[in-house]
Parts: structure tokens; sequence; C-alpha cells
């Protein structure tokens, strides 16, 4: 489809409050809408619990707190819900007659972003990495022509990734639960899904929105917001995103980028002139004004980095509504490409670039992330291999050993290779990073349980 000749998506159809999964069974609730009932529901599920004990970066904290998984996703959220209040105020504006309040999109735009990191394995991107590296040059390797000889989808497990992995744990019906995973709203769950299309059509980025297993949750998803297909290829389509990713993209972005640097700044990688110099540009000429004068009267040099910080992440929450709102009909119209951090004006554009650039010369190499990375390779390899093993011979003692260890929610008994490895990362993808190394070291005999 052309998209001279693609139509425009309808807000009402975006904003589609019925659950996934549970369309007979829903039912309002006194109190909370259904976009709220979203929110709580992931703030008190099992896999937003255990982002606490995973890491956004660097190591989990000693004696130096810096960002984990949980307190990031939390900044996210509240980034996220600025940005969609403030677009569902300007999409209000526009059309007073929509069937929900502004805050209502705030609302769906926060409760994706509490979500937007579920699926992440442990040991942030680098497990991510380390399950890359199994099935393309590991042990892992051996498995391939097995699976595509069953007619298996290789692609999803060589560029594995924690958004298709989100959306499995927020949409899969796991032994013994309900159906419909988390029933969320639809219009959540396709804020939620930033590659609208699966790993066979990656395009070498290596990344994708979904494995083969949800390919038709997809299908359902973008059939019921509106999603236009971006082409006319039906066997494998890829859909518009919802106008809602684009706010909980950015939200991750500014959070993850600035917060990163701070980080650094707190664990003396980066000094506070280095810091400073970074932060300062992203400002207007008034607001770099402003922060030196409040600047001049703080005394505490960690309080001037977190109030610059905070002056930041607010010019680019501003500048990401200004960027939404002035492309909003190719948003709407699924035209728009790239992010929203990269059609900001060139200030902002180029102060994001450079701190980028900093971050991958001077952070994510520094040596106690790249500690994270060796470990997570021998963890994710091991582990991996070991229940696969497991899976493909289940009569065998030590098999048998393995099930009694893992929860009834996971299928072990798949009949095809690709369901044994699925279940495998399925179930090592929701570990903790403690709890995937303690399990390292029992099953490898370095740490045995006391008697």
């Amino acid at each position: 489809m052309t998209e001279e000749k693609r139509k425009r998506m309808d807000w009402a159809q975006l904003m589609a409050s019925e659950r996934f999964g549970q369309e007979e069974s829903a039912a309002e609730q006194p109190g909370r809408t259904d976009y709220q009932r979203d929110y709580d529901r992931l703030i008190f599920s099992a896999p937003f619990r255990r982002l606490q004990n995973k890491t956004q970066v660097f190591p989990l904290p000693g004696q130096i707190f810096v960002h984990n998984r949980l307190t990031h996703t939390l900044e996210v959220s509240c980034v996220g819900r600025s940005l969609g209040n403030a677009i569902g105020r300007a999409v209000k504006a526009e059309e007073p007659e929509l069937p929900f309040d502004f805050s209502d999109v705030g609302t769906v735009v926060s409760a994706a972003c509490l979500a937007h990191d579920m699926g992440n394995p442990p040991f942030g991107h680098a497990g991510e990495r380390a399950i890359h590296a199994y099935f393309t040059e590991g042990a892992g390797t051996r498995w391939r022509e097995s699976l595509e000889a069953e007619g298996g989808r290789w692609t999803d497990f060589v560029h594995y990734d924690g958004n298709a992995n989100g959306l499995r744990l927020l949409t899969h019906t796991f032994c013994g639960r309900r159906p419909g995973g988390y029933g969320l709203t639809y219009a959540t769950i396709g804020s939620f899904i930033k590659y609208p299309y699966t790993s066979a059509k990656e395009c070498g980025t290596g990344k994708f929105g979904c494995f083969a297993s949800e390919e038709e949750t997809l299908h359902r998803v973008a059939q019921k917001l509106g999603l236009p297909a971006l082409s006319e290829e039906s066997e494998h389509p890829e859909y518009a995103r919802h106008p809602l990713v684009y706010l909980v993209e950015a939200a991750d972005d500014i959070c993850y980028q600035i917060m990163d640097l701070e980080d650094a700044y707190k664990l003396k990688i980066l000094s506070q002139e280095e810091c400073t110099e970074l932060l300062y540009p992203f400002l207007t000429d008034t607001e770099r004004e402003e922060a030196g004068r409040v600047i001049g009267r703080l005394s505490d040099d960690n309080e001037q980095i977190a109030y610059l910080r905070g002056k930041v992440v607010n010019r680019l929450t501003l500048s990401a509504i200004d960027t939404f709102l002035a492309h909003r009909e190719e948003i709407l119209s699924g035209t728009f490409h790239g992010s929203l951090i990269a059609a900001m004006e060139e200030r902002q554009r180029e102060a994001y670039r450079e701190a980028r650039e900093v971050a991958f010369d001077r952070i994510y190499y520094a040596g106690e992330v790249l500690d994270i990375e060796l470990a997570g390779f021998r963890i994710f390899s091991s582990l991996l291999d070991n229940l696969i093993e497991a899976q493909r011979h289940p009569e065998r003692a030590y098999s048998k050993l393995w099930f009694n260890r893992i929860p009834s929610q996971y299928d072990m008994s798949s009949p095809t290779l690709y369901g044994n490895i699925q279940s495998a990362l399925d179930y090592i993808s929701g570990m903790t990073d403690v709890y995937a190394l303690d399990l390292y070291r029992k099953f490898t005999g370095m740490s045995l349980p006391a008697i």
C-alpha cells in the first residue's frame, strides 16, 4: 500500500478498551477506568516486581545506588504519562466528541511504559546478546537444521528480542493461567508493540516485535486498532506503529540516555565537569541562564547534577510533545519514519548524539559492564543447553530433576524443537540476575545447597 493511499488512523479505534483474550468477560469497575486497571495489573505482576533485580546498565548496587530495571521503568512511566496527557489534551481539543478523557491517553502510555522492559532477560541487553551468541556461534548452532526441518523460525532465536518476548509475556496463555495473558486492553498492547512485525521482516536490524507463536496475536491487535499494513505482503505483514508507541519510545530514550549519564557521574566514570558539559547543550539559552542561577546557589555537587538532569528531562519531554504534534498527520497515517528524538530540532539532536557517543565510549564499555556481559554469556549458554537437552530427552534422570525444578506454568512437553527452545527461553528470560547466577552455580556444582 502506497503512503498516499494509506488511511488515517482513528483515535476512537486506537483507544479500544476491550481486553485481549477476555473480551466476553470484561466488566467495568467503579473507581477505575479500564486503562487504569491495565496500569494496576502490571504494577502488581510478578514480572514487574522482578525488574528490581535485573540490570539496567551497571551491576546491581553496592554502596552507591544506580538504576536497575525497576527504577528505570518507573521513571519512564512518569515521563510517558506527561507525554500522553499532553497529546491527549491536543487530541481532545481537536476531537472533543471522542469517547475517552485526555488523561486516559496518559494512563495508556504510562502502562505501556511499565511493560516496555518486562520481556528483557537477566543482565540487560547483555543477556540478549548472550542468547544471540548461543544460537549463532555457540553450542546452540547444532539445533538449526532440525528446527528448520520441522518448519520452525530460526530467526526468532538468533535475533532474540526482549520486545517480542514482552508481547508473549503480556498475551500468551501459559499453563494454568487465564486466557489472554494479563488481559490488557487492546489500546495498551498496541502502544507497547514497538516493532509491529515478525523476525521474518527484521531486515538486518535484528529488531522485531513478535515471535512466530504470537503472529496471530499481532494480526488481531492490528485489526482491532485499525493499524494499516505497510505492504501488500500477506504472509508476514508489517503494520504501522500505534501512534502512542512513539511516546513510549521517547520516554524510554529520554530516561535511559540522561539517567545513564547521572549514574556514570555517581560511579566516577564521568567527572562533574564532563557530565555538566554533556547536559547543558540540551537546554535553550533561557533555560541555561535559569539553570546557571539555581546551580550557583547549590553547594552540593550531586544536587547540581540532579537539578540539571531534571531540567534536561523536562526540556526533552516538551520537545517530544512539540515534535509529535508537528508530525501528527504523518504519525496517524503511518508515514512517519524514525523516532521523535531523531526529528527534534538540531540543538537536541546534536546534544543527544554527543551524549550517546560518550555513553558508548565511556559507559557501556566500562569494566564492570563488560564483566556482566562475560558472565551472561557463560550463564545463558549453560542454562539453555542443559534445559533444551532435558526436553529433548525427558526420560533421563537428569531431565526429570530439571523438570521438578521448573514452575508448572512453563510447558516442558512440547513435541517440537521450536517449542522446546521457546519454553527454555520463557523460563530463563523471566529470571532475575541473582536467580540466574545462583541457579548456574548450583547446577555446575560451584555452589551447593546447605545440608
